[in-house]
């Protein structure tokens, strides 16, 4: 059964040194890939796990039965060190 691969349509332009270069096809080469295959491979994998942490998390029952726990559990006033950090300027600030 054939499976449908996505279009490529759009391009990624990237400037690097003649160094970062040869390493990459060197790479490349030993993987049995071309260049763009081997920086689309990485750069997936790698976007990949930079995103997971935001966009999903597994918890087993006894964890998820803590973190149910833990947000229900009633506001306390903020300790010392709350206000202390919510005085402080932020990133944005």
């Amino acid at each position: 059964m054939a499976t449908s691969t996505p279009l490529k349509s759009e391009r990624i332009d990237v400037r690097a040194s003649a160094s970062v270069k040869q390493l990459l096809q060197e790479a490349a080469q030993a993987s049995h890939k071309s260049v763009s295959e081997f920086l689309l491979d990485a750069g997936i994998t790698a976007a990949n796990q930079t995103l997971a942490d935001r966009r999903r998390f597994e918890l087993d029952d006894a964890q998820w039965q803590q973190f149910q726990e833990l947000l229900d559990r009633t506001v306390s006033a903020p300790d010392s060190r709350m206000k202390a950090l919510l005085s402080e300027p932020g990133l944005l600030d």
